[in-house]
């Protein structure tokens, strides 16, 4: 059956079967479905505009380059987050969908191999056509048949298919971050060293010395707690017990990792675990990822361009490699993620987020006058201890959209907290991000932890 939108209804759409057996009372207002219409139109429209506005520094070149293969060319980022609503919204929705062109799903497919074959990810960057204007002719198609579905749509079909609109609105906020990520690194290996943002440097200021955060043993409520959105890494909520621990007050900052350059931290295999060690030789690691010496001075690679490093920023791009060998030359170590999880508990959900427009981490700008946490969210994602593996009870989503988190659960590490270049909307206590222990090309950085004696 056709409606007048010519979108499916419940009966085609719905897995849960075709009658609804929820009490009366458990019926979903008339005015919650108005409200839940209004803010997922009002969030696509902000989250797809907000693509759109951090490829405006962007000409043409920039958009189709691949400096590396974990990196992806910002075109296709724009063409895979389109790809991501036609495939699991608007094909699941519209009878007779006619895909806007059937050789995007091979082109813009991730890594969902129920959606079917993909092209080779290192090779992206050698994708130049679709030209850059036939990728935002695709997005402006894709956002067209959206905004006509949340306009005509039943209250029962925005009911249904809400979740994986919120879920493909989290993912594209995702590839924001991403985007940003991948343009630093396509623009550091040019020598010209372009700016994306010509944001104002910080100053040099003085940061005070770290203090330890106490945290008492106990059991501790872990995951996802509340009816707003979340991964399904992020779930069930559980129990877990915690011997009594120590987070350093602030994060470690580019001047305390010079001190870890020079006094050999790269030289000494006794600091490092035995994959570290190979990753660091290997590549010939000799400082975090965009630092260059050079006439004896050192400088960092931003998205504002080449800076004198700045000793009192946060240390970023290091891997975990680096950071787990940086905590045990400092006499520390990391911290599990239910400890930093736990600690979070009653932070503040603010700081240097992508939609400050800075783009970089930035000083502690504040002193420190008692020992509480600082820098939690924002700034740095931070690596833990913690390898990314499924919570007790652990259910992946039904379908493809199952490979969306739990088939990576393996040889990754967790990192809690967001960085400069995530969304303030997108990020939570709960929230997993993972990758390979030797990753450095994301925003990634250190908060150190020490075990604490037992009273």
């Amino acid at each position: 059956m056709k409606n007048r939108s010519g979108i499916k209804n419940k009966t085609e759409v719905s897995k849960a079967g075709t009658e609804d057996k929820r009490e009366p009372e458990e019926k979903i207002r008339t005015d919650d479905l108005f409200t839940k219409r209004t803010e997922l139109m009002q969030n696509f429209k902000a989250v797809r505009a907000f693509t759109s506005t951090l490829c405006n520094p962007l000409e043409t070149e920039d958009y189709v380059v691949q400096s590396m293969p974990e990196v992806s060319p910002a075109k296709w980022h724009l063409a895979h987050t389109s790809w991501f609503f036609e495939t699991f919204v608007l094909s699941k929705l519209i009878i007779n969908y006619s895909f806007f062109n059937p050789v995007y799903n091979y082109l813009f497919n991730s890594y969902y191999v129920q959606a079917g074959d993909f092209y080779e990810r290192s090779m992206r960057g050698l994708i130049s056509r679709p030209t850059v204007r036939e990728v935002y002719d695709y997005r402006g198609h894709i956002d067209k048949l959206l905004l006509e579905f949340f306009d005509k749509a039943s209250d029962e079909e925005i009911n249904n298919i809400a979740p994986v609109i919120e879920l493909g609105l989290n993912h594209e906020q995702q590839h924001q971050e991403l985007l940003l990520t991948d343009i630093k690194n396509v623009f550091s290996v040019n020598p010209l060293y372009p700016v994306y943002s010509s944001a104002k440097e910080s100053p040099v200021v003085y940061i005070p010395p770290v203090e330890w955060v106490s945290f008492d043993e106990g059991i501790y409520r872990i995951g996802y707690e509340g009816k707003a959105f979340s991964f399904d890494n992020e779930k069930p909520l559980h129990n877990v017990f915690l011997e009594p621990y120590r987070l350093s007050s602030r994060l470690v900052t580019n001047g305390e990792y010079l001190d870890f350059i020079e006094a050999g931290g790269y030289k000494h295999p006794e600091l490092w675990l035995s994959d570290g060690w190979m990753a660091a030789e290997k590549n010939n690691w000799q400082a975090p990822l965009y630092w260059q010496r050079k006439d004896g001075a050192w400088f960092n690679f931003t998205l504002g361009g080449l800076l004198k490093l700045n000793p009192s920023e946060p240390v970023c791009h290091v891997s975990f490699y680096e950071a787990d060998a940086y905590a045990r030359w400092a006499g520390f170590r990391l911290p599990r993620e239910e400890e930093w999880e736990s600690a979070a508990s009653d932070h503040p959900m603010d700081g240097n987020f992508v939609e400050n427009g800075r783009f970089h981490p930035a000083p502690l700008m504040h002193n420190i006058t008692s020992p509480i946490l600082h820098q939690m969210f924002g700034d740095v994602w931070e690596w833990t201890s913690s390898p990314y593996t499924a919570y007790p009870g652990f259910r992946p989503l039904q379908g493809v959209l199952g490979e969306y988190n739990g088939k990576f659960m393996s040889n990754q590490m967790v990192l809690k907290g967001g960085s400069c270049v995530t969304s303030l909307w997108h990020i939570r206590r709960a929230y997993r991000n993972f990758f390979p222990p030797h990753s450095r090309w994301q925003f990634t950085g250190i908060r150190l932890a020490k075990d604490a004696p037992v009273i």
